[in-house]
């Protein structure tokens, strides 16, 4: 069993700059991809940076040049480093890790973009 715990979400003015961070625990050996997502108030969830174990990245075309996903293997820790908000990043983002074919999604953690 794998627990997916994301943290570092906030409030923060257009133009800020926020780092999530996403903790796995348990069985996370044969790590597969890492990804984040987000989802704003009556929207569907939506992928925003995918991250694979050979090192494939794919981000969404709403955050190219702004965010940038990383992974610090020896934390089993997965980052969203988040700049240039705009009020359109605003919603919860989710962290989702897949390990043995599985994927586990955290709990999300709400980010505000004040205009």
């Amino acid at each position: 069993q794998v627990q997916v715990v994301e943290s570092g979400g906030g409030l923060v003015q257009a133009g800020g700059s926020l780092r999530l961070s996403c903790a796995a625990s348990g069985s996370t050996f044969r790590f597969n991809a890492a990804g984040w997502y987000r989802q704003a108030p009556g929207k569907q969830r939506e992928v925003v940076a995918v991250l694979t174990s050979v090192g494939t990245i794919h981000y969404a075309d709403s955050v190219k040049g702004r965010f940038t996903i990383s992974r610090d293997s020896a934390l089993n820790t997965v980052y969203l480093q988040m700049d240039s908000l705009k009020p359109e990043d605003a919603a919860v983002y989710y962290c989702t890790i897949t390990t043995m074919g599985r994927a586990y999604w955290g709990q999300g953690t709400q980010v505000t973009v004040s205009s």
